[in-house]
């Protein structure tokens, strides 16, 4: 077996590793014997040389079997987790995960918190009065099979390979690799007992991948690793050119989720989640087809019952229930704004990522993982692209704690809107499954 330099040396020179090598890489970093300079370097490797589609299979296993394995085969049915590779207003889990659940397929699912410009499930989820995203292994598969769904933060035990990898990942400038992308979301997936999993890959200016070409490359190694390690996958490749939905902020979310189950939320939203939903209920075998899916859907919907099961997921992880009927029980920042259009025309474009630097600005993001959220922070868009406006029109609502924050925030959001003179063509929702 190659000591630790001697396979950093194979990636430094273009050669390929054996899986033995990446097994030996992986177990090595997670138990301490392989510093951080060391894998920092087989990073940087990495990601100028490459991976094969059989390295990155081979390293997506040894991460997902660094630690603890979850074996969700105790619960009836396909458990079909979904991923977003992250977004501006992605409020699509806090909709997908009771809607899918209600449904027949149950959703056993660990998320991640916001970095950066992109918002966290899990924040968004803690916005709710009461409600934990630490649950206990025996306590998390009770309400999987009870309850139909359980959304929690990624346990220590599970992945930590990918923790560790990531976090130097964050410093060293490597986390826009394809193969290490993938390593790190399907490795989580394969640990977490999934046994489909649907991927909402975003492209556009407020997602990671900002090109289409980009996006349909991290797609296609997503699905081919996963289908790998014997999971069924599907991925669809979804518009970030503007913020999804109106809101963008934690408690705002909540919101837009909770009328998006009662049938009454933004189009885009709620066309995304009855086509990943329709999907995942493909994928759990609970519909034979992507229409039935899609009729299934609605009828929870429109039946309250994709709701009822929102209630009583919150009430399993301690959070009050009563949210669902009263959205004053949400934190909302009492200092607020309306940004208007400094001249006339349509709206031509978003800088998405802009927009959610806007919400940053107001304390609803984080730039580094030890910053404080505030949960009733955030923004409301009033408009979408190839709208219409006149000088003085409402662009958007911003909400903070501060007041001292809304200067900035203002002026990143219409640094991040594009008004012309002539209608521009909206960009389509989806580019390709």
């Amino acid at each position: 077996m190659r000591s630790i330099e001697e396979i950093i040396e194979v990636k430094r020179d273009g050669g390929k590793h054996t899986t033995a090598e990446l097994d030996r890489l992986v177990s090595a970093f997670v138990s301490g014997e392989m510093p951080d300079y060391q894998m920092a370097a087989w990073l940087m490797a990495a990601f100028i040389r490459g991976l094969d589609s059989a390295e990155t299979a081979a390293l997506t296993e040894a991460m997902a079997r660094s630690g603890r394995m979850v074996d969700l085969s105790s619960i009836p049915g396909v458990k079909v987790d979904k991923h977003s590779t992250g977004g501006v207003g992605d409020t699509t889990t806090l909709v997908l995960a009771p809607l899918v659940a209600s449904c027949g397929v149950p959703v056993a699912k660990m998320s991640g918190r916001g970095l950066g410009f992109t918002g966290g499930t899990l924040d968004k989820l803690e916005s709710i009065p009461g409600f934990s995203v630490t649950l206990e292994p025996d306590a998390f598969l009770a309400q999987v099979r009870d309850v139909g769904v359980a959304v929690i933060g990624q346990s220590p035990d599970v992945d930590p390979a990918d923790k560790k990898m990531y976090a130097l990942r964050d410093v060293t400038a490597t986390v826009p690799s394809i193969p290490l992308i993938v390593g790190s979301i399907i490795s989580k997936k394969v640990a977490g007992g999934a046994d489909a999993i649907m991927l909402d890959v975003k492209v556009g200016s407020g997602a990671f991948m900002k090109s289409e070409a980009d996006a349909r490359a991290l797609a296609a190694e997503l699905t081919r690793v996963g289908e790998l390690l014997g999971r069924k996958v599907v991925a669809v490749l979804t518009d970030m050119n503007q913020p999804l939905g109106r809101a963008v902020g934690n408690a705002l979310e909540v919101r837009e989720a909770i009328q998006t189950l009662r049938g009454h939320g933004p189009v885009d939203l709620t066309e995304l989640c009855l086509v990943l939903g329709s999907r995942m209920l493909v994928l759990g075998g609970v519909a034979e087809d992507e229409p039935a899916g899609r009729a299934t859907l609605l009828e929870a919907i429109e039946s309250g019952r994709a709701l009822n099961t929102f209630r009583a997921w919150v009430a399993a992880q301690g959070g009050d229930p009563a949210v669902a009927d009263d959205a004053a029980l949400l934190p909302l920042a009492a200092h607020t704004r309306v940004v208007t259009a400094p001249a006339a025309g349509w709206i031509a474009g978003f800088d998405a990522e802009g927009v959610g630097r806007a919400a940053m600005a107001l304390g609803a993001g984080r730039a580094r993982q030890e910053d404080p959220i505030d949960a009733g922070a955030g923004l409301e868009i009033a408009v979408r692209i190839a709208d219409c406006v006149q000088a003085g029109d409402p662009l958007a609502t911003l909400y903070t704690s501060d007041p001292a924050l809304l200067d900035e925030a203002e002026q990143r959001l219409l640094a991040a809107i594009t008004i012309a003179e002539t209608e521009p063509v909206v960009p389509p929702l989806f580019h390709e499954v």
